[in-house]
């Protein structure tokens, strides 16, 4: 099939070109992002590659149609940015890549934590400068600590047992509770008990409807002082603006974030040269206990090797008309 790829990265196209002599697929590795304006660059094209910021919403998805296109692969895990009902509605087929490689987000939430912990972010900016002093970088110790895991899917697991390694005691909260996890030492609770009683809170739960700004005032008021809060799932679980406010009054001790509400129009991008223009982030940076990464979690060559895989294996199902292993259930209600 000829594939349009939209949002493409040196990384993108290195990992897929490696890939692509083992199957029969034809790329056009195209740069911007998929939107309406864009979408017309998938003309002639059997189906179109997405990534997580690319725009799969009701007229993107009918202009597509319109060009007779019908297949989508997204090369994530998540499809938040899909619209379920339209694509149903005109016969689409979509595939995912449900996992690829949980430890490489799961140890990158630990980056942030240690990062954080230890100020090791400082103290690499001081040495720079020949600056060796102490002060200001006294840390904590992570062995003893209560932390807290909201979802325990295959990232969520990943990170439970890092966590249960360093020494922590470890909450979790999931509507499916993990046998695994608790045959290890997880302790299951409700989400209440795990806010209130958790010394480091960490996200690994989708975005949907029931789970957007999952982090706002109400559950921020829950917290103990000083709480440590890292995100490595999606931007909008945490309410920024309740953030912020979190973080002004210590309530929030520590903020760790690879994702960003806002972040469609910032990360994967070179803003080195511009002024920023989303005054939260710029807000969120001015922070000296705020650490941000730019969606970068999931960026290992282990990652982007079994994303390349499973996506040109999602393709080949297409092409040959076969039960889509991959597929997103269009009718699933989030």
């Amino acid at each position: 099939m000829k594939v349009a790829f939209f949002s493409t990265k040196s990384y993108d196209k290195d990992s897929f070109t490696k890939q692509i002599p083992h199957f029969k697929h034809q790329f056009t590795f195209l740069e911007p992002k998929l939107d309406l304006d864009t979408a017309k660059l998938a003309a002639g094209h059997d189906a179109v590659c997405a990534f997580v910021n690319d725009h799969l919403d009701e007229p993107v998805l009918r202009k597509l149609a319109e060009l007779k296109i019908k297949r989508i692969v997204l090369r994530c895990a998540g499809y938040n940015q899909v619209n379920l009902e339209t694509a149903d509605e005109l016969g689409f087929k979509i595939c995912r890549v449900p996992a690829y490689s949980p430890e490489a987000v799961a140890e990158h939430a630990f980056a942030l934590i240690l990062s954080l912990s230890r100020k090791t972010h400082k103290s690499f900016n001081r040495v720079r400068d020949n600056n060796f002093s102490l002060e200001g970088l006294v840390g904590f110790n992570l062995a003893g600590k209560t932390v807290g895991v909201i979802g325990t899917g295959a990232i969520g697991t990943a990170f439970c047992k890092i966590a249960l390694g360093f020494g922590c005691t470890v909450l979790a909260y999931d509507l499916i509770e993990s046998k695994e996890l608790k045959q290890i030492g997880v302790n299951y609770m409700s989400l209440d008990e795990l806010l209130s009683d958790s010394q480091i809170i960490s996200l690994h739960c989708p975005l949907t409807p029931g789970t957007k700004h999952l982090i706002n005032p109400q559950t921020i008021s829950q917290m103990p002082d000083g709480v440590m809060l890292i995100n490595t799932s999606r931007g909008a679980l945490i309410d920024t603006k309740a953030a912020i406010k979190g973080l002004k009054s210590k309530k929030i001790g520590y903020l760790g974030i690879d994702v960003y509400e806002q972040e469609e129009d910032l990360f994967f991008r070179n803003l080195s040269e511009e002024i920023l223009m989303d005054e939260y982030i710029s807000r969120l940076m001015t922070f000296p206990n705020v650490l941000i990464t730019g969606h970068q979690a999931f960026l290992t060559r282990e990652a982007l090797e079994q994303i390349a895989t499973t996506t040109l294996f999602n393709l080949d199902e297409m092409a040959q008309n076969k039960p889509l292993t991959n597929q997103i259930k269009l009718l699933k209600q989030f």
